[in-house]
């Protein structure tokens, strides 16, 4: 057993704090998105997500995404992080404590469910979001991080390359996040009124944390310090402003106008594109992987505006089919001259390796197709998941939670009852109707 490196350790034990600092991103950048009635909780199912998946993966699912069980799932042995010590394991860092690679990946577990949120926001009840939160995190995410990262996974075993969660991350959120948008519905006044982000600075905040944490996400899956850990920070950086400046530059031939939300969505997708990619390949192959990645997702949200799906912050174009993208861009670009341990794609001479990186494609989309269904058909029929006309309009803010982003939508005084931080404002005024109703209710 190799010793534990003390600068291995600080750096995947700084990573884990960068990604953790991901989800608090996506909060600012999902609840800028959204209308000031739901700014509280579209970031809301973002904040809770650090909540409840910490405990879950403590008490089950670090056992069943990680554990030396089956090529389909760790089973049950590591339960309560029983026999997750202190000590390394040579299938998941040989120089890092086994509990930092636990944590490492526990940031990665509790992003992804919550990247789902954005398809559904400004119609699902809180409470239902949770346990459909628990739920897909249970059998969805864990079993497919097995079959791509863990110990003897099937996935794993075919070859397939997904540095730091193409498939586990961003295909399995993005294929969730259309099928729940599908069977939610739409919004009540879904193309009926103008739905535009209420706070577009809290948006360009979002995108700063979130390109920031990637860094841990995509160099920290390197579990060392290393050369690798540089390669993958460079290309993620490398992607990241290749796509920003391709969204911005589509969005200047369209429109003539070059957009703060647009310039934020294309950041994120180039991290997106990059991330199976970012130990695998070379710095100028990065460039290609940015642009192609911003061109696929911004045809796709052109697409899907003009149909009735309500996916309301595109995380399927975003997530979806920019990690789609990038897992059969790995395909292509991938060579053992950027990391010996990875392998070759097709332009190293390894045509085959488009089928594995397709395989995966598929196995993500399966799992995450069907988990979903099957989760947010039970969560409907026991607690009913779509909130009600009358919740939807006066927002989710006050329905849900009894509190509001700001004094009124418009700046006014806040209804009586309802509060703001850790107080209650009492007011001799009258509510408007709505928020009545949403307060009595």
């Amino acid at each position: 057993m190799n010793p534990i490196s003390a600068g291995d350790t600080a750096w995947v034990l700084t990573s884990t704090a960068l990604v953790m600092v991901m989800t608090v991103g996506l909060a600012f950048f999902y609840g800028g998105l959204v209308r000031p009635k739901n700014a509280l909780n579209t970031m809301m199912m973002s904040v809770v997500a650090l909540g409840v998946v910490s405990v879950q993966w403590v008490l089950v699912g670090y056992s069943i995404a990680f554990g030396h069980g089956t090529p389909w799932w760790g089973g049950l042995s590591w339960l309560g992080f029983k026999g997750v010590g202190l000590e390394p394991d040579a299938a998941y860092g040989a120089t890092i404590p086994l509990q930092a690679h636990a944590m490492f990946q526990l940031m990665f577990a509790i992003i992804t469910p919550a990247l789902i949120s954005g398809a559904i926001v400004e119609r699902m009840r809180f409470r239902a979001y949770v346990v459909f939160l628990v739920l897909w995190a249970t059998f969805v995410y864990d079993p497919l991080a097995h079959w791509v990262w863990g110990s003897g996974g099937w996935l794993a075993k075919l070859g397939a390359l997904d540095f730091a969660g193409g498939t586990v991350v961003h295909i399995s959120a993005g294929v969730s996040a259309l099928v729940a948008a599908r069977m939610l519905g739409p919004r009540k006044d879904f193309k009926r009124t103008a739905i535009v982000p209420h706070n577009v600075p809290l948006v360009l905040l979002g995108a700063g944390l979130l390109w920031f944490g990637w860094f841990g996400f995509n160099a920290g899956s390197a579990l060392a310090a290393n050369g690798l850990a540089a390669l993958a920070f460079t290309n993620t950086n490398t992607a990241a402003a290749t796509a920003l400046i391709t969204w911005v530059c589509i969005d200047l031939l369209r429109t003539g106008k070059a957009t703060a939300v647009g310039a934020a969505t294309g950041l994120v997708v180039g991290l997106v594109g990059i991330t199976p990619a970012a130990g695998y390949i070379t710095a100028p192959a990065s460039l290609a992987v940015g642009a192609l990645a911003a061109l696929v997702s911004y045809t796709a949200i052109q697409i899907r505006s003009k149909t009735r799906l309500d996916d309301s912050l595109d995380v399927f174009s975003c997530h979806g089919l920019a990690g789609a993208a990038g897992a059969l861009l790995t395909g292509v670009f991938a060579t053992k001259l950027a990391n010996p341990a990875g392998g070759d794609g097709w332009l190293a001479g390894n045509f085959a390796q488009m089928g594995v990186q397709l395989v995966a494609i598929l196995a993500a989309v399966a799992i995450a197709a069907a988990g979903t269904a099957v989760i947010l058909g039970l969560v409907q029929a026991t607690l009913g998941a779509k909130a009600g006309v009358r919740e939807q309009l006066s927002g989710l803010d006050l329905s849900e939670h009894g509190e509001e982003a700001y004094f009124g939508e418009q700046g006014a005084t806040p209804a009586p009852g309802v509060a703001l931080g850790q107080g209650v404002i009492v007011s001799a005024a009258p509510p408007e109707p709505a928020k009545a109703a949403a307060v009595a209710g």
